[in-house]
């Protein structure tokens, strides 16, 4: 099995050395791995550079876009300004970030998922932070949710999907397209894969806006992006994220902003995201 992966990065060079090492110690190596230095101030691109002298199957390619960070689109940007310099020959394509660090195993129990059923299209393990010198779950989605640092599509499935979406929740669209076309997603809590730097650690508030005009995107309605708002705010204990949520989302709303799912779509979106819900209401 062929494993193609990208990596995005921009200014990790505390981490990208790590992580490349431990791909490269894998019981099951990646056919090629693409790094894809996005615009990065410090010693990320000379430290990619210099390992690619020892990891034959790695490749560094530089890409020039703005500081300003842009969750979701920015990253998918990048990814798929490496994935243009490959070839179709892979049977897997990943995309991972540059600040983790891979069990030995990662790739190849990956694979073997993916043997083992012909209809799962997506598969990741799980992130573990350090804290107070221990390496616990990164508790910030359901477990699941197959993570975008770490996650692995199976080509057909990735294909069938049309790539990632330029748009904050980028690794939820894409479940939610997978099972629109009757495809699965897989995660393996074995995995555990150290994520050096916290997701969210340097969150802004204003990020919510985007993450409401996503929503508004994907169709998801009004009372969906109002009761996700409300568990932002809860979880961030930041009341001003309800409200820049909200604005986010009705701002992509008279703009008339672009969809980026179909209609049909949208409807599997909402009628699954409501099922989802009341399935945790009878729960409790």
């Amino acid at each position: 099995m062929k494993i193609y992966i990208v990596i995005p990065v921009h200014n990790e060079e505390v981490y990208i050395k790590d992580c490349l090492t431990s791909l490269a110690n894998q019981s099951l190596l990646p056919e090629k791995i693409v790094v894809v230095d996005d615009n990065s101030t410090d010693n990320t691109a000379k430290i990619v550079k210099s390992l690619t002298k020892e990891f034959l199957f790695l490749k560094l390619i530089h890409k020039t876009s703005s500081n300003q960070h842009l969750p979701g689109k920015k990253v998918i940007r990048a990814f798929n300004y490496g994935l243009d310099t490959l070839d179709d020959g892979y049977d897997v394509i990943c995309k991972f970030d540059g600040d983790l660090i891979f069990p030995k195993k990662y790739l190849e129990t990956i694979a073997l998922h993916f043997k083992s059923d012909s209809k799962i299209g997506m598969v990741s393990g799980h992130c573990y932070i350090q804290k107070n010198n221990a390496w616990i779950y990164e508790n910030i989605a359901s477990k699941s949710h197959t993570r975008g640092p770490i996650k692995a599509y199976k080509k057909a499935c990735f294909k069938a999907i049309g790539g990632l979406k330029m748009a904050v929740g980028w690794d939820s669209v894409d479940e939610l397209m997978a099972l629109y076309f009757d495809w699965k997603f897989y995660t393996d809590h074995r995995l555990l894969v150290k994520h050096l730097k916290p997701t969210g650690a340097n969150y802004d508030p204003k990020t919510a806006a985007l993450q409401g005009k996503a929503l508004y995107k994907m169709r998801s309605g009004f009372a969906i992006a109002l009761l996700s708002a409300l568990k932002m705010a809860f979880n961030k204990k930041q009341l001003v994220v309800l409200f820049n949520y909200i604005n986010g989302y009705f701002s992509a709303w008279k703009a008339k902003s672009q969809y980026i799912v179909t209609e049909s779509q949208g409807k599997f979106i909402r009628r699954y995201r409501w099922k989802a819900m009341w399935k945790k209401i009878i729960r409790i």
